[in-house]
């Protein structure tokens, strides 16, 4: 092989790598060019964004007045207290039995319309009836006990005179007298006796026609039976407390509502407020009312005290029922026909423009000490 052949095959391959080199750094080249056309780009674009946002800063015309004008108006201020409770009626009265036994009989229901002295139910009165005749035979007894001391005592004064004639005519002894006197004593201490047992007795009698009495149950008012918790058939017992029978309100058109005042705000009630109730079953329409009574008790739920203010309602449809919850709105001070300004003319503050284009700053009052 001569020299000009092996010179000749390296001579092409290092034009080759000289032409691969060159297309590389013109790839990259355009690869840089490429990019800094983007950034260019988007370099421009916030700065355009930039100059509009200055632009529109600058050209902005001033903020608008925090204030508006208005005219005084006559109107009524009213300051309210609200609370929520739960309708009663105002007068309830709780019906019970005196004496234990079977009721045989119960003459009234739910929503029934009672007078005074009406028969509500009735116990079985066999039994007390029973007490009442044994009563009166034992009675009936001790007066034919004391009828017979009576006689007794007659006999034993009858013969203390002829005792005392024939011992002053010296006829009888000392000792004779004294005995028939004793008889004539005894003969009187049976007759205290006899007495005294009447009245015992008649004592027992009075009570056991007492006790049948009870056995019936009467209304003591006139009103409305709004609960009953008794049945025909049913044993009641009166040992230690008197059962609750039947639930009677007095009169449903007047009605009141026990509201639970929050103690800040119990020191502006007071009695004879104007006074609205609001219930749920007739929703837009209002009942009257005023505050009869603020209760000095208080209530102390879970750390959250409270005091009761009672508002008696009028009810002439019976609309509000008792258990009702009832949201209430009591009128503590009022002022009727006031010359009255908005609240935020009240709160208005200057405002202080320190340096165009910037947002004004609320003034400062200075204190001085």
């Amino acid at each position: 092989m001569s020299v000009s052949e092996t010179t000749e095959p390296q001579a092409a391959g290092s034009t080759v790598d000289d032409t691969v080199r060159e297309l590389e750094r013109e790839l990259k080249a355009q690869g840089v060019r490429r990019w800094l056309r983007r950034g260019l780009i988007v370099f421009g674009i916030v700065a355009l964004f930039v100059a509009f946002r200055v632009y529109k800063s600058v050209g902005a015309p001033p903020p608008q007045p925090r204030f508006e004008l208005k005219s005084l108006e006559k109107r009524d201020v009213v300051e309210q207290v609200q609370s929520t409770g739960n309708v009663k009626p105002l007068t309830e009265v709780q019906v019970g039995a005196q004496v234990s036994g079977r009721v045989v009989k119960v003459l009234v229901d739910f929503n029934s319309k009672v007078e005074k002295g009406d028969l509500l139910a009735e116990i079985d009165p066999q039994l007390y009836g029973a007490q009442v005749s044994q009563s009166g035979a034992q009675l009936k007894a001790s007066k034919a006990a004391l009828q017979r001391s009576k006689a007794s005592l007659a006999t034993a004064e009858a013969n203390l005179k002829r005792a005392q004639k024939l011992f002053d005519s010296g006829l009888s002894s000392q000792a004779d007298l004294d005995q028939i006197k004793g008889t004539r004593d005894v003969a009187k201490a049976d007759v205290a006796a006899a007495q005294a047992q009447i009245g015992q007795i008649r004592a027992q009698l009075s009570s056991a026609r007492t006790t049948l009495a009870y056995a019936k149950i009467y209304s003591p008012i006139d009103g409305v039976v709004i609960n009953r918790t008794v049945d025909p058939g049913q044993t009641v017992a009166a040992s230690f407390s008197a059962p609750v029978l039947f639930v009677i309100a007095q009169d449903l058109r007047k009605m009141q509502v026990l509201a639970e005042i929050d103690e800040a705000d119990v020191g502006r009630l007071g009695e004879k407020m104007k006074a609205e109730v609001v219930v749920d079953a007739f929703p837009g329409e209002k009942f009257n009312g005023q505050v009869s009574q603020v209760r000095y008790s208080p209530n102390n739920v879970q750390g959250v005290v409270t005091y009761s203010a009672v508002i008696d309602v009028d009810n002439p449809d019976l609309k509000l029922r008792p258990g009702m919850t009832a949201t209430v709105t009591i009128r503590t001070q009022e002022a009727l026909g006031a010359v009255a300004i908005p609240n935020a003319a009240l709160r208005f503050r200057p405002m202080e423009v320190s340096e165009p284009g910037k947002p004004p700053k609320p003034v400062v009052p200075k204190t001085t000490i």
